[in-house]
């Protein structure tokens, strides 16, 4: 494996091409102001590095980003790239992961508009983000303890978990397919409109107008709060624990809560049924 230490590079493409390198130690800025530091590389380590270049790992295989700040002037950072780790890692640019494959990103900070799109085979963990339209069609992602905040996050996701995460969030998983949601939080407006094959279990939902035009919906042993006009037009089955200020329109399945401020059935097409058990 080549080495590399204590470098600055500002050059467009400094290591176009190269294979089997380790990079540490170096800031890729200066007047220079290049692009596309490792594009075209495979099995790369770079660790402890400072990036303020636009788009420097693209078409990458097998690459390993640890301790580093990529800024918000770092745009695009990786691009088109497969088999990478990312640890202990601030991801401040805009768009910094993009129709990528089989990522690890572990005790992050991401801090990035459009960050995730079309990629497949994503791990998070233990990691923190903010961000619009994040993870934008993403397939096959896990996501455990991961603390969220923006606006129109995992929209068209298929084959998704969420495990122990904080979510804050405005039309989140709108027509997400085939995903868990499992011990979390979830709050914003609008949640999961159009979704299929979606399921709440021991979740705690919180805003107005959750769960509209949902096919194959479940909520196992959830809480909903400040939850009004939920379940409109959806196909439903909800085990819901807390009261509810609104039911209006399910369509088909029941929904069980203690209590339900006013359930409103004004269309002839809606058939669910919702019981109100005490106790």
């Amino acid at each position: 494996m080549k080495e590399f230490f204590s470098q600055n590079y500002d050059q467009e493409r400094a290591f176009y091409g190269e294979k089997d390198i380790f990079v540490h130690h170096c800031r890729f800025a200066g007047p220079a102001d290049g692009e596309s530091a490792f594009k075209e590389c495979k099995d790369v380590k770079v660790q402890e590095c400072e990036f303020d270049l636009r788009y420097p790992f693209w078409h990458v295989r097998g690459l390993e980003i640890d301790q580093c700040h990529l800024s918000e002037t770092c745009r695009a950072a990786l691009w088109y790239s497969d088999h990478i780790a990312v640890t202990n890692t601030e991801l401040h640019g805009i768009k910094a992961l993009r129709e990528c494959r089989a990522v690890r990103l572990c005790d992050c900070s991401i801090r990035s508009a459009e960050f995730g799109w079309m990629s497949a085979d994503v791990d998070v963990k233990n990691v923190t983000a903010e961000g619009e339209y994040f993870m934008l069609r993403g397939e096959d992602l896990r996501f455990e303890n991961m603390t969220f905040k923006g606006k129109y996050s995992f929209q068209y996701v298929k084959n998704a978990t969420f495990e122990g995460c904080d979510l804050d969030t405005k039309d989140a998983l709108w027509h997400a397919e085939n995903v868990v949601v499992r011990n979390c939080r979830v709050k914003g407006e609008y949640l999961a409109w159009y979704c299929k094959n979606v399921t709440f279990e021991n979740c705690t939902i919180i805003g107005t107008q959750p769960l509209c035009y949902c096919e194959g919906l479940k909520l196992i042993n959830c809480e909903m709060h400040e939850c009004d006009l939920a379940f409109e037009r959806s196909e439903v089955e909800a085990s819901v624990t807390t009261p509810v200020i609104s039911i209006k329109n399910p369509l088909s399945g029941k929904i069980t809560v203690p209590a339900v401020g006013e359930i409103i059935y004004d269309i002839a097409e809606a058939k669910g049924e919702v019981e109100v058990v005490n106790g």
